[in-house]
């Protein structure tokens, strides 16, 4: 994995001193903006329109974000971005590793986790939280006009036309869990789940130490099985939410068990699925089974 790397660098060092070691104004085909991953691409894509060329690094829900290795192609694609947005809270170390290799004078970088306030060793997993979600919407819109002073009008108007229609459905879903459901115990198989919950009025009674062990693919500990197994045996939980991009031996294990319990399982995942949707296409369709699922184990 080291060498990989070391070729990766080699890369930027040859690709920053074709392009030179300072990012000037806009280029013809618009602001040039790269995304560690794909749902933070999406969202800064819309806000851009037709004013930004947005690269996402990371866009095949195969891939674990946690684990990539950037290839030769990430390395040049990064040299030539005039504006950078990655997660951070360690979870795309990879990007601030080429970031570093290449600091090009001129160039925005936005750390997400940074921006909302993200600790480390924190739930890395901002996209998930519709509040961080809003701040990010602000940032991405600021750091347009910076870059390109001559259409902060659009990059405002771009911003009010994502807020009120394209994330319309998005926001309605979540208030509508949020009136019907509130305090409904769900369970989850990681901690992506634990940032939603809150914002849905969803009790997720899980542990936090087990979500955060198996989003970081360590070994939960003997006492978070047996309270998870007790969870769904008793049925203690009304929904079971499980991350299909990390389904682990114990994941599949206790899914399979709330099945059989009755309980129902929804499904979330960690990137864009269908790779193709939009952010809020992908949001809204994991939403709307999740509210199925309540229904069903709720009546409501």
């Amino acid at each position: 994995m080291r060498k990989a790397f070391f070729v990766v660098l080699v890369a930027i060092a040859a690709v920053a001193g074709a392009l030179g070691a300072t990012v000037g104004a806009a280029t013809q085909g618009g602001i040039q903006i790269v995304a560690a991953e794909n749902f933070w691409g999406s969202i800064a894509a819309q806000l851009g329109g037709k004013h930004v060329h947005v690269t996402s690094v990371i866009t095949s829900p195969a891939t674990d974000p946690h684990d990539y290795e950037p290839t030769a192609a990430d390395a040049r694609t990064i040299a030539g971005a005039q504006m950078v947005v990655e997660n951070g809270v360690g979870y795309d170390p990879w990007a601030q590793k080429l970031i570093d290799a290449n600091p090009v004078h001129g160039r925005i970088v936005l750390n997400v986790g940074g921006l909302v306030g993200g600790k480390p060793g924190g739930n890395p997993h901002r996209w998930y939280s519709p509040a961080d979600v809003q701040q990010v919407i602000g940032a991405i819109v600021r750091d347009y006009s910076k870059l390109d002073s001559k259409n902060s009008r659009y990059f405002q108007q771009q911003r009010a036309a994502f807020e009120t229609r394209g994330l319309a459905q998005y926001k309605q879903l979540i208030a509508t869990i949020k009136r019907k459901y509130t305090g409904v115990p769900v369970g989850a198989s990681e901690s992506i789940f634990a940032l939603l919950s809150p914002a849905l009025g969803l009790k997720l009674l899980t542990p936090p130490s087990f979500l955060r062990a198996i989003s970081e693919g360590a070994e939960p500990s003997a006492a978070d099985k047996t309270t998870v197994d007790s969870q769904i045996a008793h049925r203690k939980i009304k929904v079971w939410v499980f991350n299909s991009q990390n389904s682990t031996p114990d994941v599949k294990r206790l899914t399979d068990a709330a099945r059989k319990k009755g309980i129902p399982v929804t499904t979330i995942t960690e990137t864009l699925t269908p790779a193709s949707a939009t952010f809020q296409q992908w949001q809204a369709e994991q939403l709307r089974t999740l509210a199925a699922a309540l229904h069903r184990a709720t009546g409501r």
